[in-house]
Order: structure tokens, then C-alpha cells, then sequence
């Protein structure tokens, strides 16, 4: 007899054992010369030797499906145990599969160019209005190229800039005061990551969110990284930011110019590096429109509003 424990690498240990442990009482059924214990991401087997590694091996093969597609159904597990090759999902534009198997994709034409950017440069300017997913394409991004191992980490940061708050009056140590500017990051990530393996990545620093300041000093080499709301950063600090990028790296800067909550005689660091990177080798601007808006259909028209009201007042 042979006992192995099988570690779970790759996919989270609540979606491969199913709820209630379905998939595991599932797998004893169509492994009956076995036995299986499951406990959080051990899986221990004890059965003759060949028996253990055939099963061993299927592990493998189900992991990588449920790592791929963030889900997997009874038929399909049935499927795999059997040998032949289940059916996959296709959708056009698909960057990865999210929460429950979810596609997340391109869905407007300015996020097919950053996706098209991402592959071809190794910086990426994106600006563009609220709601015309920036961020949400750009942390789409990034966890594919974590998940498909281009990169080791993923960066995540933020200018803590009030917009007419003041962070001071917030309850709390530094990171409860910094946590409000950087749970729209949170909430990409809870879309895209099962919680048991994004808890993973944050203890075990593969996945860091942190404000800007504390990019100082640092080089981040084998990883994606990304600023949000960079127009809220002053030139120097875009430029402390841009030049902390590593080997194989990738940067993606985020922002919205007609969103600044600088002091009046601050130039935005956003605004500025337009003409600045404009043009040089690996660096892609890309500019989102009204077109590219993906929140509720008032979005497009309260922001075709302010540009008017803006215009006006410049002619004045």
C-alpha cells in the first residue's frame, strides 16, 4: 500500500473540492480502490502504488482546468476522470475566466487596444473617463499574466489623494486610513481571484497593494505593475513611479485628466507625460472615450454633460 499527499498548487482548494466536499465524494465514487481525505489544500490518498499515481496524475489535469477556467462541473470532472477531453467555453475577446467561470473581456474597442498594447509594449498610458474600464481591464491584464506565469507578482498602487476628504479625520492605523482609496482595486481583484487564493497572494506578498509613497526606492523586476489615478500624481512622483520598472515587467498607468484633485497650481503627472512618453520605443498612450463607458448608460451622458459645461466656461 501506498499513502501520497497531493498539494494543491494552482487552484483553490474550495473549488476543486466542490460544496460540501461534492467533487471529493464524486472522485471516491469513480476511484473506488482508494481512499481520499481531503483537508484545505493536502489531499491525502492511500491505495496501491499505481492506482495512487493515476489519480495523482488526474489531480494534475482537473487542477489545471479549474486554475484556467475558475470553475468545473460534475460532467466535466466526470469527463476528465473518463479521459477524454471536456468542452471549454469560447468567447470572443476573452482575456480570462473570472469568478465562477465568469469571461472577462475586452468589451469596447479601447479596451482591445490596451489588450493588444499589453502584448506588444512594456508601458502602458491609458486615459479615459469613469466607468470605461481602465482598471479593470488593466488588473484583467495582470492576473493573466500571472496565472500563465509571465510574471511573479502583481503590483498594485495608488496616489492617496483626497477628494475633498481629508485622510487625516479617518479612523484607524495607516493601513484601515489607506484601505478606502484602494478597495476599488479589492473589488477587480474579488472578480477575478477565488478568495481563498487571493488571501494567498496578499499574505504571501505575490499580489501587493499599496499606496504610491511607498514605491519609493524599490525595483520591480518580474511583475505587472499598476498606478490607478494617476492624475493625481505630481510630475515627480509619475516619474519616481515610471522609473521603479524591472526586468520583464510591465507597467500600466491609469487615469482620468478631467478628475483632478490636485492643488490648482499643480500639474498633474498625468497630463504632462503625454507629450513626454509620446513616441518612445515600448511605451503605448491610449486614449478611452465616451464609447468605452461600461457602467450604467446615465454614466456616458452625466460625463457628455461636465465636457459641455467645461467648454463653456472656457469660452467664457
Amino acid at each position: 500500500m501506498t499513502e501520497e499527499t497531493i498539494l494543491l498548487n494552482e487552484a483553490d482548494p474550495v473549488l476543486f473540492c466542490g460544496v460540501n466536499n461534492a467533487n471529493i465524494r464524486l472522485l471516491r465514487v469513480l476511484y473506488p480502490k482508494i481512499k481520499i481525505v481531503a483537508r484545505g489544500s493536502h489531499i491525502k490518498v492511500t491505495g496501491e502504488d499505481k492506482d495512487v499515481q493515476q489519480f495523482a496524475r488526474k489531480v494534475a489535469e482537473i487542477e489545471s482546468y479549474i486554475a484556467e477556467f475558475n470553475t468545473i462541473s460534475e460532467a466535466t470532472l466526470i469527463t476528465m476522470v473518463k479521459g477524454e477531453t471536456p468542452d471549454t467555453p469560447t468567447t470572443d475577446d476573452l482575456i480570462l475566466y473570472g469568478q465562477n467561470g465568469k469571461p472577462v473581456t475586452a468589451r469596447t474597442a479601447g479596451q482591445k487596444k490596451l489588450v493588444t498594447a499589453f502584448d506588444e509594449n512594456d508601458l502602458m498610458v491609458v486615459e479615459g473617463p469613469a466607468g470605461s474600464g481602465k482598471t479593470y481591464t488593466a488588473i484583467a491584464l495582470a492576473v493573466k499574466a500571472l496565472k500563465s506565469k509571465q510574471v511573479r507578482k502583481i503590483i498594485l498602487c495608488r496616489p492617496a489623494v483626497e477628494a475633498g476628504e481629508k485622510l487625516g479625520f479617518l479612523p484607524g492605523d495607516m493601513k484601515e486610513k489607506i484601505d478606502p482609496y484602494l478597495q476599488p482595486l479589492y473589488d477587480a481583484l474579488e472578480d477575478m481571484i477565488p478568495p481563498f487564493k487571493l488571501k494567498e497572494f496578499l499574505e504571501t506578498g505575490v499580489i501587493q497593494i499599496a499606496p504610491l509613497a511607498f514605491m519609493r526606492g524599490r525595483t520591480l523586476s518580474n511583475a505587472v505593475i499598476i498606478l490607478d489615478e494617476a492624475q493625481n500624481t505630481t510630475i515627480a512622483q509619475l516619474k519616481m513611479f515610471l522609473t521603479r520598472l524591472g526586468f520583464n515587467s510591465k507597467m500600466i498607468v491609469t487615469g482620468d485628466d478631467t478628475q483632478i484633485d490636485l492643488p490648482r497650481q499643480v500639474t498633474s503627472g498625468l497630463v504632462h507625460c503625454y507629450s513626454v512618453l509620446q513616441g518612445i520605443k515600448g511605451v503605448s498612450v491610449i486614449r478611452f472615450d465616451k464609447k468605452d463607458i461600461v457602467r450604467h448608460p446615465l454614466v456616458s451622458r452625466i460625463v457628455e454633460a461636465y465636457e459641455k459645461q467645461e467648454k463653456k466656461q472656457e469660452q467664457q
